[in-house]
């Protein structure tokens, strides 16, 4: 049976971002293998930067050790408590082991000392279940008096980059393979010439900006041929179709992204005028109609919509429905989110913060969570970030897999 942390997984991220985007790999649990430091050590020595976790009925403490745990050798300690959602740390400097599990240390005539003079400040006491602390680090941490309390568990981590050289190399095997699949990609059966892909969403949600982040990734270069501004009406004031070329040979894409003017609840696109962008200027010919929409939301204030917005986006979805327009949700600045980092882009779906998102989202306007994409745009950077471009490249395939359902339910006429 798998070893599982006591962590919850807010705990868990807080401690990874807090200590410079870490992962953990959960090396020692005590209630598993046994409260003694001889165990703990044949676990955890030479095993790299490590963090010790310590439960106790409060609070968590514990000690962060920058080095590999190793016998006679001096380790530098960061402690910390964590209280709720806060993490206090105080630095003690370099310790050997001995200073800091109780039952490894003798005085120099080998005869134990009183638990309550910790030579470096902190020490556990694993077969007992106690973690001491001096007065001055109690303090230091924020926790309340006694220097001694109880705990009922302790872990170990193995403590890596989030973002190792293997995994990088993972994420640009992943881009290259997103890009040849959309260089090279035809729409179904050859049915149209260029699929169209539609941007709907409120003022500043990020519709532009996603149309400059596509054709940066294609082009090989941050560009900002889109106008993207935080105008209280938007700075697209009309609608307009921006194709993408592939920058090794020039040649155009066989699809096209259309932006238009944002949504509000008075003012900007009404429902008829979506129907008339939706159908195209040839309706029975499909070529210059839309054959995906992708409701595009700012994913930290999609919660703040206003009963009218959302009933307005109703409104226009039941309208897509009638003229049989597949549509997609895209949720941007994601990266912005609380606790998410770019490090956790190639499991962003699994993120909790990302997961409450989606069932908040589906919950308010209906999408089903597998129609509901996220994206981190390039809105202020100067250099291109693989670990954005499969983000990016991967919610566009989805819109064009999209566009191609779309196209394989029209008649055959």
């Amino acid at each position: 049976m798998a070893v599982t942390t006591r962590l919850t997984w807010l705990q868990e991220k807080r401690l990874q971002n807090h200590f410079g985007g870490k992962q953990f790999s959960l090396l020692y649990k005590a209630s598993v293998h046994e409260f003694y430091s001889k165990n703990l050590l044949e676990k955890c020595c030479n095993q790299g930067p490590t963090i010790t976790v310590i439960y106790s009925e409060n609070y968590v403490t514990g000690a962060y050790l920058l080095d590999s745990l190793r016998e006679e050798r001096e380790v530098p300690v960061i402690l910390f408590a964590l209280q709720e959602t806060e993490i206090s740390e105080y630095k003690i400097g370099s310790h050997r082991l001995e200073t800091l599990f109780y039952d490894l240390y003798k005085d120099p005539f080998g005869f134990r000392v009183d638990i309550n003079k910790p030579p470096a400040g902190f020490w556990m006491d694993l077969g007992n279940k106690r973690v001491a602390m001096s007065s001055k680090v109690s303090e230091e941490l924020g926790l309340p008096q006694p220097c001694i309390t109880s705990f009922q568990e302790c872990e170990v981590f193995r403590c890596e980059d989030l973002l190792d050289k293997r995994k990088e190399e993972g994420v640009t095997e992943l881009k290259r393979t997103l890009l040849f699949a959309m260089s090279t990609y035809k729409p179904y059966k050859d049915m149209v010439h260029q699929i169209r892909i539609l941007l709907l969403g409120p003022t500043g949600a990020g519709k532009s900006s996603f149309i400059n982040s596509v054709k940066s990734i294609f082009r090989g270069h941050v560009t900002n041929q889109v106008l993207v501004g935080c105008d209280a009406t938007g700075i697209s004031k009309k609608y307009r179709t921006y194709p993408i070329k592939d920058g090794n040979d020039g040649q155009r894409l066989p699809f096209t992204l259309c932006d238009s003017v944002g949504l509000s609840e008075k003012e900007g696109l009404c429902e008829e005028d979506i129907v008339s962008i939706l159908k195209g200027h040839v309706p029975d010919r499909y070529q210059d109609r839309i054959h995906c929409v992708a409701f595009v939301f700012d994913a930290n204030s999609v919660e703040q919509l206003s009963g009218e917005m959302v009933a307005k986006i109703k409104r226009i979805r039941r309208e897509m429905i009638k003229c049989g327009v597949v549509h997609l949700a895209l949720l941007t600045h994601v990266d912005s989110m609380d606790l998410i980092t770019v490090g956790d882009f190639p499991d962003i779906y699994s993120c909790v913060p990302v997961k409450l998102k989606l069932e908040t989202v589906q919950r308010k306007l209906g999408f089903a969570l597998s129609d509901i994409l996220v994206v981190s745009n390039y809105v202020s950077e100067w250099e291109l970030n693989p670990l954005k471009d499969i983000l990016i490249l991967s919610a566009l395939r989805q819109m064009l897999w999209a566009a191609d359902d779309f196209l394989e339910d029209l008649p055959l006429e």
